[in-house]
């Protein structure tokens, strides 16, 4: 069959591998001048690595994209510990900060009292006796928050998750207070006004997922991607980069792309949003229509490169501070050596936000004026004048994970024969990712 996949990112780039093998004829289109999606990267002038636009990694727990790797023949991938962090507000708990509660705790206490008078404190949470010793909490909160999370992480999908929310499920089992003090922020950071409305599946598997050790590319993501794409040229794939999907329309049994070249297959690995766009001609307004029900956040990411690092220790830090509007701080080079990055460290700044907010029109130096003063609450020796500042937007990044998505996100087969849909909308439960992407191309060339 000749086959056109939409979409150059580790689902289209999977799906165009395991379809060439088995001998068909596929040709893969790209928008942008590179392969690789959400997974891109960059480098800047003295970088031996790559660096992902986005903060990337993978989880010990993946297995797809490493029988992915094993049948491509690429061998750079390792794993390593690092540490996760919470930063909180301690103000808000003002008989613990002179007690002995915070005894054996890393880091210190971060004092801006010239701001806001708030104290802040990053405190690790990585293990269960990071957990015992989490001021933050009572021993019976701890042990019956506890018991819930050890359910979640061995328990099997349960029809119960999508029957209610995450609030809810946590409330009623680990109680009002755990909620307020372990989740409440991670919600509203990641979700917004939505927070209230994710069903319990998001949190399910968050924890069933969840690993000490995290795997990186050697030389980053985006040598995977480049060799990846020799692989393809070598099995004939065509490989068209520069290249904007603007029309699809049936012609007999077959599809015509652009008005100009005809394929008897179609595989969509785009934005369930872009997909609807261009496929009016193709599906029934009732099928395209239910995925208007789908709301989505986008990703905007200042990445900073520093002198000093903002965090010492902490490669993950999820800010559990309701008066600092940062979601996550990662800082990368606390996971990858700095040695491939000119000896400067490197800091990713996230935030999931509405197409509409203000974050999404402003450049990077206005972010940087936006996001100093909170760094230094996060840092208080945090005095930054960045070697290089690198802003990324990411649209539709982040799916809203509510009733109305498990009714209307998209499925692999359509209603026009030979059409397929796989796209990271499909990852649900799980949050995106690269494994996910690798899974989703494999799934889909077995249907072909």
């Amino acid at each position: 069959m000749k086959i056109a996949i939409l979409g150059g990112g580790f689902t289209g780039m999977t799906a165009s591998y395991y379809l060439a093998k088995k001998g068909h004829e596929v040709t893969l289109f790209e928008k942008e001048k590179v392969l690789g999606g959400l997974a891109v990267g960059f480098k800047s002038k003295g970088w031996d690595w790559y660096l992902e636009r986005a903060y990337h990694h993978l989880l010990d727990s993946e297995d797809d994209i490493l029988d992915f790797a094993q049948d491509v023949g690429f061998k750079d991938i390792f794993f390593k510990e690092t540490q996760t962090s919470s930063l909180y507000e301690i103000s808000s708990h003002p008989e613990l900060v002179s007690g002995s509660d915070f005894k054996g705790i890393p880091d210190q206490v971060r004092d801006d009292p010239a701001q806001d008078g708030t104290d802040y404190r990053i405190i690790p949470l990585d293990s269960p006796q990071d957990f015992l010793r989490f001021p933050l909490l009572s021993l019976p909160e701890k042990i019956r928050a506890g018991i819930v999370l050890a359910f979640l992480k061995f328990s099997p999908f349960l029809t119960l998750y999508e029957k209610t929310t995450a609030e809810e499920f946590l409330k009623k089992t680990q109680g009002e207070h755990v909620w307020e003090i372990l989740w409440r922020d991670l919600f509203r950071k990641k979700f917004g006004k939505y927070a209230e409305n994710i069903l319990a599946t998001f949190i399910w598997a968050r924890i069933t997922k969840r690993a000490k050790k995290l795997g990186y590319i050697k030389g980053g993501f985006q040598t995977f991607i480049n060799y990846t794409e020799e692989q393809l040229v070598n099995l004939r794939v065509n490989v068209f980069t520069g290249f904007e999907i603007k029309t699809i329309e049936k012609r007999g049994v077959g599809f015509e792309i652009n008005k100009s070249e005809k394929f008897d297959a179609v595989i969509s690995t785009l934005p369930t949003v872009i997909m609807s766009k261009i496929t009016q001609s193709i599906f029934s307004q009732p099928y395209l229509k239910k995925f208007s029900k789908l709301k989505y956040l986008h990703a905007v990411v200042l990445i900073l490169e520093t002198k000093q690092p903002i965090l010492e220790k902490t490669y993950w830090l999820n800010i559990c501070a309701s008066k600092i509007p940062i979601m996550i701080v990662a800082q990368h080079t606390n996971f990858i050596d700095k040695k491939y990055y000119s000896g400067n460290h490197i800091a990713y700044v996230g935030w999931y936000v509405e197409r509409e907010h203000a974050f999404i029109k402003m450049s990077s130096k206005e972010m940087l004026d936006f996001c100093s003063p909170y760094l230094k609450k996060i840092n208080s020796s945090y005095s930054l004048q960045p070697t290089n500042c690198y802003l990324f937007h990411g649209p539709f990044a982040q799916p809203i994970f509510d009733k109305d998505f498990v009714k209307n996100k998209p499925a692999f087969i359509t209603p026009v024969k030979n059409f397929y849909v796989a796209n990271l909308d499909m990852t649900y439960p799980y949050d995106r990712g690269t494994n996910y992407a690798v899974k989703l191309g494999r799934e889909v060339s077995g249907l072909i």
